[in-house]
């Protein structure tokens, strides 16, 4: 069958408006995302812990690709723990686990964690969970890495 324009044009615009079904293929992703109340809830609470127990620390709060959504120094931190606390929140983040577990690796000799892309292996840095999913992390400088790490998982609680 042969058609001529106006049979052309007329079956091209059917096409157009008909209506489409998806094709199957790739879903996309749904996914919680970490903002900027929920980043001032969880700081707000960790400067709490950390005044209740009397130092002075910085707190950081990364998305879930460890991009920072708040900085807090308080009075009393040392300006060095600014990139620490940083560093901490992003390595949990984009490598879902507390940043402890770096610094128990290197400590008990494997030394090639010291490698890892963005890992700062130091104690204090946690990932921040909802329903399962990392949404971000809380990283603490400052203090001990023992205090630091309560302090943070004080300000993670704060989203649960």
């Amino acid at each position: 069958m042969r058609l001529g324009f106006t049979g052309l044009a007329t079956l091209t615009l059917a096409l157009a408006l008909a209506p489409t079904v998806p094709a199957a293929g790739p879903a996309l992703l749904t996914k919680q995302v970490l903002g900027l109340e929920s980043a001032r809830a969880m700081t707000a609470a960790a400067e709490a812990e950390a005044k209740r127990r009397g130092v002075g620390v910085v707190i950081v709060v990364v998305d879930n690709a460890g991009q920072v959504v708040q900085v807090t120094r308080m009075d009393d931190a040392q300006v060095a723990s600014v990139n620490v606390g940083i560093g901490k929140a992003r390595t949990a983040a984009i490598y879902r686990r507390p940043s402890k577990v770096f610094e128990d690796q290197v400590a008990n000799g494997r030394i090639a964690a010291l490698a890892l892309a963005d890992a700062t292996p130091l104690q204090g840095g946690v990932p921040v969970t909802v329903n399962g999913q990392v949404v971000g992390a809380i990283g603490v400088s400052g203090d001990t890495p023992q205090v630091d790490e309560e302090i943070a998982l004080a300000g993670a609680k704060a989203l649960r």
